[in-house]
């Protein structure tokens, strides 16, 4: 920390400055330093944080979806959460992959290129065992998948898959297709090794198993709409498109909603004794039936009132009154 000069100090500085014995362009030069910011050209920044955010928010949006698909498929508690977005070199995912693996590589149609998905192995035979009856529990196998098993594996991401246009919608229209399913990585090589590529990583739970979730999407596929991969954009579409769509929704159920209406001519209060005595031909007193003031209800609110009769051999009531605000209901 630089030291503050005294009052003194800084008189005796600006005479000396005056006077010639100090010269300004010295101090100057003195005061100068260079910054240098390290660059990386095998591993080059091509999305910006804000960009990155985004990217991230869109995977929270996917996991939740992925969560609730999951947990209906399998009939059983799973959990997902983002843990990292960032972007690396291809050769530094591909490296990293463990073999065998399960990867699908997703067609990002329209964008150019391809993505892929990386589920943990641990996971992914937590999956199978509860497919095929099991209880799902953690298993610690490191053997390739067999045909029966990639294939329900296949159908689980194929069913799965329109929730990423789903995620993605507020962003770009993307029609994912599932192009094939790889467990060696050597044979996923989507893009060149030094290829930037985004990887997201989902926490990814079921029952007490727990492994990873892996999004790499490359840069050429994301560099078309990078300009919309902004959160600034993102929260205004998100906010007019959501409104819009909610009003449709919210309006088109209340319209199909089942409501109970149901029509009341009157009360009356009886002890036990007085209904075990009831036989045919006898009459109950309602209180306060007055011939035109049945009360039709919706739900448990009053609506209307109404007089009650019949047409042809079903029992009916016509409405006499709408309830206005402040009327008090008769007891």
């Amino acid at each position: 920390m630089s030291e503050v000069l005294s009052q003194k100090e800084i008189d005796s500085l600006l005479n000396a400055l005056n006077s010639g014995e100090i010269d300004a362009s010295e101090m100057k030069g003195n005061t100068i330093e260079k910054k240098i910011q390290e660059y990386d050209f095998r591993n080059p920044q091509k999305i910006a944080r804000d960009q990155l955010r985004t990217l991230e928010i869109i995977h929270e949006n996917f996991g939740r979806l992925f969560q609730t698909f999951l947990s209906g498929y399998l009939r059983a508690p799973v959990k997902t959460t983002v843990l990292t977005v960032d972007q690396y070199a291809y050769s530094e995912f591909s490296n990293a992959i463990t073999n065998p693996t399960f990867l699908s590589i997703i067609d990002f149609n329209p964008l150019p290129g391809e993505a892929i998905i990386d589920i943990s192995t641990n996971v992914a035979f937590s999956i199978i065992d509860r497919l095929l009856g099991g209880k799902g529990k953690n298993t610690s196998e490191n053997r390739n998948f067999t045909e029966i098993e990639q294939n329900l594996l296949k159908n689980l991401v194929s069913k799965s898959i329109n929730l990423i246009s789903r995620a993605w919608e507020n962003v770009a229209e993307i029609n994912p297709l599932l192009k094939k399913i790889e467990t060696n990585p050597q044979f996923a090589q989507i893009v060149s090794p030094n290829e930037t590529v985004v990887l997201i990583t989902l926490n990814l739970s079921i029952g007490k198993v727990e492994g990873m979730l892996n999004f790499c999407i490359p840069h050429v596929v994301l560099e078309p709409i990078l300009d919309k991969l902004s959160t600034r954009l993102w929260f205004s579409n998100s906010d007019r498109k959501g409104n819009e769509k909610n009003i449709d929704l919210i309006e088109k159920r209340l319209r199909t909603a089942n409501v109970l209406v149901k029509s009341e001519i009157g009360s009356s209060v009886l002890t036990v004794k007085d209904i075990l005595e009831l036989s045919k031909g006898d009459v109950i007193e309602l209180d306060g039936f007055k011939g035109n003031n049945a009360r039709i209800k919706i739900g448990s609110n009053l609506k209307f009132y109404c007089e009650p009769g019949s047409i042809g051999k079903n029992v009916a009531v016509k409405i006499t009154s709408v309830k206005k605000e402040g009327d008090v209901e008769d007891e």
